[in-house]
């Protein structure tokens, strides 16, 4: 169905409709990599709509990439969103804030914004699962899978003087 470069969109036809004419660009691509961004699974839709001013890009699109877990450290996919509305400006004049324009080509290439918003929905610490319990401190033990029988006290760093004390007694 795609080509090697799905996100390579063919719009000039629309830019020559009347304002308010659309097209939606249906993406179901199995494996992908964006520059130093592997995804999966990317599945969703681009809009694009002729305005007055540019092509109007409207995307929602969702995906997975492989990562590892900062409590357990286990490999695990993580989910990835990229829900964006850009304009492609037919002049310098009208470009907004993003500096998108218009290719006389009629060709537009959606990838680094997609790289971009993907990378934007990026956790900054991402876990396998919610509930996940980590490692255990004193011998490394996954405790997602077993339990190793250690027990680590939590004692509050103010009273750790008092816990001195009471070992010296």
């Amino acid at each position: 169905m795609y080509h090697d470069y799905p996100f390579r969109l063919n719009v000039g036809f629309i830019a020559h409709e009347q304002v308010g004419y659309s097209r939606e660009f249906i993406f179901d691509v199995p494996s992908i990599t964006l520059e130093d961004l592997p995804l999966h699974n990317l599945r969703g839709t681009v809009t694009v709509t002729r305005t007055h001013q540019g092509l109007l890009v409207e995307a929602n699109l969702k995906a997975t990439t492989p990562t590892e877990c900062v409590r357990c450290l286990e490999q695990f996919e993580q989910k990835l969103e990229a829900v964006f509305t850009e304009l492609y400006a037919f002049t310098e004049r009208q470009m907004g804030e993003s500096g998108l324009l218009y290719p006389e080509s009629g060709q537009i290439d959606i990838g680094p914004l997609v790289r971009e918003y993907m990378w934007l929905s990026f956790p900054i610490k991402p876990l396998c699962s919610e509930d996940c319990k980590g490692l255990c401190p004193v011998c490394g033990a996954n405790l997602n899978y077993e339990d190793c029988g250690h027990r680590v006290e939590r004692i509050d760093p103010r009273l750790e003087v008092l816990k001195t004390l009471l070992e010296k007694m």
